[in-house]
């Protein structure tokens, strides 16, 4: 079944450049146009859309305004910019309702390729309900310690890149969102990043002011209808995993970017729980007490509650978001990499095996690597480095907690 494409600028000759521009793929998609917010709202009031593709700067009803609408009524849309103009006021006021950012001009196989992953995000998760609560999210709540620390940094005159990329590079929340920002194009910085403190000293102290005191793109977890300590023990599971998943990419790469994919992923391999427990917080509690109860295996529980799991909900959100390729892989596959099909070293391993150590240590159990996928981690010729990253993870977290 074809994939529907809306695409809206108040230039006709834009309009006309894209139908030429996609000419190739009318046999994929059903691509419609609009020169209007105001004809775009009524293309969509008959016929539902899978992606609306945006100008920001038009009369009468904006970018800004049309995806607050798109958002609001038709929330299962995957919302991207297609824009020229990059005023730091008119970007500030669609950060929140845009999944990604592109910049005009904007070359036609980049335009594919991101309108591409959009429409295959409509079939990843079988629930349209589903996909629809996790469009609406513009956030993710952070741990309400962190975000205060943040936002009294922020206002402090001592605050500094170094400070705030070491608060939000602790918090998966912050950290998902920040790395949402950097990676589209939203403020002209179109690359490819999976470092939070890179991101931030890319996007500048006042920048980030002006996202999280003005557009508060950041949410502090209020916790509603969750577990008790849902939050903490998240967080504290995610940034061990996280931490441990840097060491282990230390140990087999001198190159940074794999180190820091390594600990981004580790970090946000759990976020799905986060985007799950606060879409469907008594969902996820009943989810949880069957998992204390030794109900089945977690994923088991969570299919049979919600007819999904939180690897997918995850990796749904942050492929939404745009993040690195390498992160979705990690996040989507980390309790079974063998359903991959990642071969070699990458970020995926040291996130299949982090979380598995960090269980152990967690549960006290014995040090046999009973959750970790042998037979996938012997396949890849990875299986004979695991005592030496068990020695390595045992180590840097006995450390970690020495100076706690």
């Amino acid at each position: 079944m074809k994939k529907r494409i809306l695409f809206v600028d108040d230039e006709p000759r834009v309009l006309q450049a894209l139908q030429r521009m996609l000419r190739t793929m009318r046999h994929e998609w059903d691509m419609a146009f609009a020169t209007s917010g105001r004809e775009a709202l009524d293309i969509l009031s008959k016929t539902p859309f899978d992606v609306l593709v945006s100008d920001m700067r038009m009369p009468e009803m904006d970018g800004a305004q049309l995806l607050d609408e798109v958002a609001k009524h038709y929330p299962g849309t995957v919302r991207i910019v297609l824009s020229g103009h990059s005023a730091q006021e008119m970007v500030l006021r669609s950060v929140k309702h845009a999944h990604q950012y592109l910049s005009k001009p904007c070359d036609a196989e980049t335009l594919k390729a991101t309108v591409g992953r959009a429409t295959a995000l409509c079939n990843f998760l079988n629930d349209n309900g589903l996909r629809e609560a996790i469009s609406r999210l513009d956030s993710l709540p952070s741990l309400p310690s962190l975000y205060l620390e943040l936002v009294e940094h922020l206002q402090s005159p001592d605050a500094s890149v170094r400070g705030i990329g070491d608060i939000i590079s602790r918090d998966p929340g912050m950290t998902a969102k920040i790395l949402q920002l950097v990676n589209s194009a939203f403020f002209g910085l179109r690359r490819e990043i999976s470092s939070p403190a890179q991101a931030v000293t890319l996007l500048g102290v006042e920048t980030v002011k002006d996202l999280v005191l003005a557009v508060q793109v950041f949410s502090r977890f209020d916790g509603k209808g969750l577990p008790e300590n849902f939050l903490n023990t998240l967080w504290s599971h995610s940034l061990a995993t996280g931490v441990m998943a840097r060491t282990i990419a230390k140990t087999e790469s001198d190159d940074q970017s794999a180190v820091d994919n390594a600990f981004t992923a580790g970090l946000l391999h759990d976020v799905g729980k986060l985007v799950l427990g606060v879409n469907f917080p008594a969902e996820y509690g009943e989810i949880k007490s069957r998992i204390e109860h030794g109900d089945c295996q977690p994923c088991e529980v969570e299919n049979k509650v919600l007819g999904t799991t939180h690897e997918k909900a995850g990796a749904y959100l942050v492929q939404l978001w745009g993040l690195p390729a390498s992160i979705v892989e990690a996040i989507a596959f980390h309790h079974f990499p063998g359903k991959s099909l990642v071969e070699g070293f990458h970020p995926l391993v040291t996130v299949h095996v982090a979380n598995c150590f960090e269980h152990d240590n967690a549960s006290a159990t014995t040090k046999k690597s009973s959750y970790i996928d042998t037979v996938y981690l012997e396949q890849i010729g990875l299986l004979e480095r695991i005592p030496e990253w068990r020695s390595k993870c045992s180590q840097i977290i006995g450390e970690v907690k020495a100076n706690e």
